[in-house]
């Protein structure tokens, strides 16, 4: 059953990236728990099926937890007993604010709950019975104030009026005071000591509830002999005001009553009346004889800020006579309470690409003071990328983002909230808050360098790591965790990114097969690294690779060579000729380049070792002396061809030198001269094929080069030959600059034209300084024709 219904839906209003809004709810004191209030979600249009993913709740004070709502169906219902009087002063409205939180998007909606007050007091009188002295020469229409009965229930539940049992001599008379309510008892007939000496009353206390409380003080009345003047009062009622925290025994206020009778009946005595408050005794006490009121306990304005005291002043005649009259203590507040600063924090997580104005958090401040004492400003402190929004709510805050968040440069930030009241001397309070930047994928993978270069010996073996590249992503877990691939490149050779293969884990990049310098010099591809965030971001590396030139490749004798496939030759010279006479030259070709591919020539085994003379460079052979008759007249000659490499290879040719008669050379020379046209035709047709091809390869080198060159700075180093020493036949060369030197990659077939500069490594020579203007690379080819 719902008690109450929406009293009030008076306020949407949206504020940062949130909307609030409030609604008021009424219900009784002292229902049962679990009892409905109101269905908040349908008053404030919520869809009900949302509740629970949206985290519908109520964001509880430090000590108030007696409102729950449910998030299933929207319902707001009691969780506690609720106690008006408990909760609440006396006076005014009891109402009680919740806070509704619904996220996805941020909600909070302000709930009023008031708690309307039920007859649950009976009326209670401090005393059980009040013994009343009145002289018998008392006039009738003479007043004397009874005391009133508490009830803390208010309005219509507290004491309306008061009823006095059946009697001859006395009826009741009722006072309003503020909003008190003080019952006087009358004499109606005059009183006569000698017919009756006691007369017993009983006055009834009568709340307005339904049905109506109440509860019975027992009056009893003796009469006594004449004291005919009563106490006066200087006023009936006294009024001051008093700061609170005042040190005990602090002077208030001082009441006066006199007495024109003398004697005894004219000694006037002072005391509380007997329907104060047992509270109030323990705060303040009263001087019997000065009627002075003095600070007897802690003062506390936020206990209560107004004290109402019955002070009653009796004379000592027989019978005494008493009057009364009201003192009102006004407290006055001072700045004795710090601000409390509550913090309800949305999520203890913000996401880096948080937008501006983002709420954070939530800010309570409250200060038990009044006025100015519990104004409050609340600020942050430091320079933090984050700032307080107030609400239309007084000391109700938002901490919001006022910057572009970046959790690479700062990832966590403790947030001083300071809330100081506006009271002399201001107070304050201090709160840190701690928020966690979390990471999102906002950083791409980044290489070292770019591009990146790898030389590459040729005939490498299969499956073995030949490089490794390396990413770094500043981002945390997976939006870090960076995976590799490999990409065709822009180059040419792209089958060659086919016998590659990388590890997509760590970045180690293995060859599927042996690379061969002879097929290909360089070629490129591209990596590309690629983190595991949500959307994934990658950048990629260009790998320029090139393959670095062993010696693998054996001569091979161009000439002579036999029939069947040989290298053997048969040379016929006339006897007669003269030295030097040239013989033949031996032809030979490496697949090689640079010292690799230089070759040189060498006797290895000869008949007549003072005939012939072989030129090392060129592998002519000539005569060094003319024949005589005791020379043989076959001679063989066992050339060693062999190149220049660290291991060196070597080939061999056999020349037979049949030496003739003049007749009989002019007769062979007509014979062969046929087949030797034929087979130097073949020789032409090879050799001119051998060399384009080898010069189309280098054409295709050097304008891979010239682009690369272009494209990337010139501070790299080739590293071809292993040898020092140098001199042979150039075929054809690549000379370029980078910093202060100029280097030459030399190519095969070299002839001596270059003077080898110390410094010189590998396959690259190091020329003597030529100056230029600027970085070149030129690319030329030489070739020394031998006949």
């Amino acid at each position: 059953m719902s008690w109450s219904r929406p009293l009030l839906f008076s306020l949407l209003v949206c504020f940062g990236d949130f909307i609030s809004a409030q609604i008021k709810y009424s219900i009784p004191e002292e229902v049962k728990v679990g009892t409905i209030i109101g269905n908040v979600a349908k008053d404030l249009g919520l869809e009900v099926s949302t509740l629970t993913n949206r985290r519908f709740r109520i964001v509880h004070g430090a000590h108030d937890e007696r409102f729950e709502v449910n998030p299933n169906n929207g319902v707001l219902y009691v969780h506690k007993n609720l106690d008006r009087e408990e909760m609440c002063d006396k006076d005014g409205a009891c109402l009680k604010d919740l806070k509704i939180v619904v996220e996805n998007p941020l909600e909070i909606h302000y709930v009023t709950v008031e708690i309307t007050d039920a007859n649950d007091h009976v009326p209670t009188f401090v005393e059980k019975e009040k013994v009343i002295e009145i002289a018998e020469n008392t006039f009738p229409g003479a007043r004397f104030q009874l005391p009133g009965a508490l009830d803390p229930d208010i309005g219509v539940n507290s004491v309306q009026r008061y009823k006095l049992s059946q009697n001859d001599h006395f009826n009741l008379e009722i006072r309003d005071r503020e909003d008190d309510k003080i019952p006087f008892l009358v004499l109606q007939r005059q009183l006569d000591r000698e017919q009756k000496t006691t007369h017993s009353l009983i006055l009834t206390a009568i709340d307005g509830g339904t049905p109506p409380k109440s509860s019975n003080l027992n009056l009893t009345i003796n009469v006594l002999d004449i004291n005919d003047n009563r106490p006066t009062f200087s006023k009936e009622v006294y009024s001051v005001t008093l700061q609170e925290n005042v040190a005990l025994d602090t002077f208030v206020i001082k009441v006066n009553a006199t007495d024109l009778d003398e004697g005894t009946n004219g000694d006037v005595e002072y005391s509380f009346g007997g329907d104060i408050n047992s509270k109030v005794l323990d705060l303040f006490s009263l001087d019997r004889h000065t009627g002075k009121i003095i600070v007897k306990g802690h003062i506390d304005y936020e206990t209560a800020d107004v004290f109402k005291l019955n002070v009653q002043a009796s004379d000592r005649g027989q019978p005494p006579m008493t009057t009364d009259c009201r003192v009102i203590i006004k407290i006055q507040d001072v700045n004795d309470n710090r601000p409390e600063i509550e913090v309800t924090s949305i999520s203890s997580m913000v996401p880096e690409n948080a937008k501006h104005g983002t709420v954070v958090s939530l800010i309570s401040i409250t200060d038990r003071d009044s006025g100015l004492n519990g104004k409050v400003k609340c600020s942050l402190s430091g320079d933090v990328p984050f700032e307080l929004k107030p609400s239309f709510k007084e000391n109700m805050y938002s901490l919001v983002t006022k910057e572009t968040l970046d959790r690479e440069t700062v990832s966590h930030y403790d947030i001083s909230i300071t809330a100081t009241d506006y009271g002399e001397p201001p107070l304050s309070a201090f709160k840190t808050l701690s928020i966690q930047v979390s990471d999102v994928n906002d950083n791409i993978p980044e290489f070292s360098h770019s591009p990146l270069e790898l030389y590459l010996t040729e005939n490498n073996a299969p499956g073995e790591s030949i490089f490794s590249v390396s990413a770094v992503d500043k981002d945390l877990n997976d939006n870090a965790a960076v995976s590799y691939r490999i990409t065709r490149g822009g180059g040419g050779h792209n089958d060659m990114v086919s016998f590659l293969n990388i590890n997509p884990e760590n970045g180690q990049i293995t060859a599927l097969k042996g690379f061969d310098f002879e097929t290909v010099k360089t070629f490129q591809f591209q990596v590309v690294a690629t983190d595991s965030g949500t959307p994934s971001l990658s950048s990629n590396v260009t790998v320029n690779v090139f393959i670095l030139d062993q010696n693998d490749n054996a001569p091979v004798i161009l000439y002579p060579v036999s029939s069947n496939g040989s290298a053997e030759g048969v040379e016929e010279i006339p006897r007669n000729v003269n030295a030097p006479h040239l013989v033949t030259k031996v032809r030979a070709y490496d697949a090689d380049i640079g010292y690799n591919g230089w070759l040189l020539f060498s006797l290895q085994e000869v008949t007549e070792h003072s005939l012939f003379a072989l030129d090392r460079y060129t592998g002519q052979i000539r005569t060094l002396r003319s024949f005589t008759e005791t020379d043989e007249a076959e001679q063989k000659l066992v050339i060693l061809v062999k190149d220049n490499g660290n291991v060196s290879l070597s080939a061999t040719a056999t020349v037979i030198v049949k030496v003739v008669e003049p007749k009989e050379a002019f007769a062979a020379s007509d014979v062969k001269s046929a087949t030797n046209d034929d087979e130097e035709t073949n020789v032409t047709f090879y050799l001119m094929i051998t060399l384009a091809s080898v010069s189309a390869l280098f054409l295709i080198s050097i304008i891979v080069l010239i682009a690369m060159q272009c494209s990337k700075s010139t501070d790299y180093t080739s590293k071809y030959l292993q040898e020092t020493n140098y001199d042979g036949t150039l075929c054809h060369s690549i000379q370029y600059r980078s910093g202060e030197k100029r280097y030459m990659l030399v190519g095969p077939r070299m002839s001596i034209g270059s003077t080898i500069v110390p410094g010189s490594h590998a396959n690259t020579l190091v020329l003597p300084d030529r100056r230029r203007t600027s970085t070149e690379v030129r690319a030329w080819k030489q070739c020394n024709t031998y006949s």
